[in-house]
């Protein structure tokens, strides 16, 4: 969350003499009770060491009145010299510090991004990681599944915090206005805690894997602190390092079309496409070479004025069988495939239903 805007298999000694458990390094002078207690503290006291705090010196030239010119986020080590975090946490910077669990300082730059779901992969030069961290499986939580988070909130180092997995909430519900996360089809929503500062750091299960990336916060309103953890869902951001690290460029589906939702249209525009409906997303540019391109989706026309005009472009109702609302379904629905995998647009073409095959192409670098 932009402000502008924790597993070794220790060994279990319980001492009979003083009462006390120690678990790892961690001794408690007074017993740890329970089961859940003793994994929390030693989930919380390995995973500690692999996570950081991000400092972003913001570029002055975007700096507003006002505006503090350092964000704050977190991150972790997922290789020995590799920190993944949001990209929203790194955005703008002018450079970038990160801190390690001990108070250590070191420089990072940037090793490569992710709008598409808001992920960044830093690189520190200087310093191994003095532990990484490992992805499990987010597609398997179940509904109160303890989940732990461990961040910098509200500048806070090394905060620990527990909760559980509520849902997969649509990213339809998870509004957002940074033009971010747009090929994010579904928010893992915890109630463990995730608040500004939080971002970019793990959401851990109890074998302490990564099964999310704290992204973001919800409340009622704007005078309502938040309650509600989201987070990105971890098969999603293992599967997008892995991109980045080999290719460079995340390698989700895409279309190669630029859309626009119906219902922003003049209803004149609509009506004379013979269009009874809102909703659809109209197709503008189709990009040569693309993917679209090649299955022959046609754009649309414009005047001197860049006012659409009849006839309008091929009108995206549905993908593989499910309609769609707005551009953003569309976006969604076909990020959630691979290169190489075949989608079925339902398009409205000349007041007719048709079916058009987009075979998706592997993305390059620009």
């Amino acid at each position: 969350m932009n402000p502008r805007r924790a597993l070794g298999a220790a060994l279990l000694v319980v001492g009979v003499g003083a009462g006390a458990y120690v678990t790892g390094r961690v001794s408690a002078q007074r017993a740890l009770v329970t089961p859940d207690e003793i994994n929390t503290v030693e989930v919380s006291q390995s995973a500690v060491q692999a996570v950081v705090r991000i400092d972003n010196r913001i570029r002055k030239d975007v700096l507003q009145t006002g505006d503090d010119p350092i964000d704050t986020g977190s991150g972790f080590f997922y290789k020995k010299d590799l920190i993944v975090t949001n990209y929203h946490v790194i955005k703008d910077a002018e450079s970038l510090t990160v801190t390690l669990f001990n108070g250590r300082k070191v420089p990072a730059k940037i090793e490569g991004v992710d709008p598409g779901i808001d992920i960044a992969i830093l690189r520190v030069v200087g310093v191994t990681a003095p532990r990484t961290l490992a992805f499990g499986q987010s597609a398997r939580l179940i509904p109160g599944q303890k989940l732990m988070t461990i961040g910098t909130p509200l500048r806070f180092q090394n905060f620990v915090a527990t909760g559980v997995f509520s849902v997969l909430a649509s990213a339809q519900d998870v509004p957002r206005n940074d033009n971010l996360g747009q090929e994010i089809g579904r928010y893992l929503m915890t109630t463990a805690t995730i608040q500004q500062g939080n971002s970019g750091g793990p959401v851990l299960d109890s074998r302490g894997n990564v099964v999310g990336v704290a992204d973001a916060t919800a409340g009622a309103n704007l005078f309502v602190p938040g309650l509600l953890g989201i987070a990105i869902p971890g098969d999603l951001v293992s599967q997008s390092l892995d991109d980045l690290e080999k290719i460079g460029v995340p390698q989700r589906g895409t279309l190669g079309a630029s859309l626009r939702d119906l219902d922003a249209l003049e209803p004149a525009l609509r009506q004379l496409a013979g269009l009874t409906s809102s909703e659809g997303a109209l197709v503008l540019d189709v990009a040569a070479g693309g993917a679209a391109a090649r299955a022959g989706v046609r754009g649309s026309i414009r005047n001197n004025n860049d006012q659409l005009v009849a006839p309008l472009g091929d009108v995206i109702v549905a993908v593989d069988g499910v309609r769609v609302q707005n551009a953003f379904d569309v976006t969604r629905l076909v990020a959630a495939k691979r290169p190489g995998q075949t989608v079925t647009l339902r398009m409205w073409r000349n007041k007719k239903s048709v079916d058009v095959k987009v075979t998706l192409l592997k993305r390059t670098l620009q």
